[in-house]
């Protein structure tokens, strides 16, 4: 579409779908993306705070190539183990409320609000030595890539002993190297 010769106008739906934040909608205990076609359902956690985990999840461990519904999938068990321990879920929350603190200060702006991934990631890198980043990178990466969905997208075919091994499997079929 565009706005009288200068250039293409810009909607709401196309910047939301261009930004590098992720789109979601918080609806009565549910985070819903706004872009994509898909939602989780939060119960022992504040639903922002799910929020900023998933937005955590994808400037941690950053693959342009993944949906947002795998980082959410990959932090929902926090959600889970929260409703099960209040430590963990004290934790969580506080860590959620530092980070935004952070991003308050330097940004005016609650962390998913900072909009550059560099700055983002600035604000990490403050809390990357404490017990809540710890605990949520080290869960991210049995989360995120234990998911048999996004192997395929990595190009892993999964485990090879049950199938004979890799070497007469395709190991020198590589093109990339």
């Amino acid at each position: 579409m565009e706005s009288a010769g200068k250039g293409p106008a810009v909607t709401r739906r196309n910047f939301i779908a261009s930004s590098g934040a992720i789109a979601l909608v918080i609806s009565s205990g549910a985070l819903i993306s706004a872009t994509e076609a898909w939602g989780v359902k939060v119960e022992a956690l504040k639903p922002e705070t799910m929020h900023t985990l998933i937005q955590m999840a994808r400037d941690i461990y950053p693959h342009d190539r993944l949906a947002d519904r795998f980082y959410a999938l990959a932090v929902k068990g926090y959600d889970a183990q929260a409703g099960k321990d209040a430590a963990l879920r004290k934790l969580i929350e506080n860590g959620v409320t530092t980070l935004d603190g952070l991003a308050k200060a330097a940004h005016g702006a609650p962390y998913v609000g900072v909009g550059w991934e560099a700055d983002r990631v600035a604000l990490l890198r403050q809390i990357e030595h404490g017990a809540f980043f710890q605990k949520i990178r080290g869960g991210l990466v049995t989360g995120l890539y234990n998911n048999k969905e996004v192997w395929p997208i990595f190009g892993y075919e999964g485990e090879s002993a049950s199938k004979g091994g890799y070497l007469e499997r395709g190991f020198n079929d590589i093109d990339w190297l």
